[in-house]
């Protein structure tokens, strides 16, 4: 699964620059986290936090309502009771 930080930036009409420089971390770093889709759940919810949205939203939406977690390969499916 892909993260949609560069996506939610340009919506936002933030840069990946701006980005790292709010969430305090070195440009190059944000960039390999964004390249390699895998990071710490601090850092995702310092980026979601940044970009003012939940941290589901950093992730692409698969199949429907499933999500898999870059990190662990949990699958977790989001839906109405």
């Amino acid at each position: 699964m892909k993260f949609r930080i560069k996506e939610i930036c340009k919506a936002k009409g933030v840069t990946i620059t701006e980005l790292a420089s709010k969430v305090n971390i070195h440009q190059e770093s944000l960039s390999r986290i964004i390249t390699k889709n895998s990071t710490s759940t601090a850092n995702l919810e310092k980026i979601s936090d940044a970009l003012g949205v939940h941290i589901s939203e950093l992730f692409e939406q698969s199949n429907g309502n499933v999500f898999q977690c870059p990190k662990c390969g949990t699958t977790l499916t989001v839906g109405t009771a």
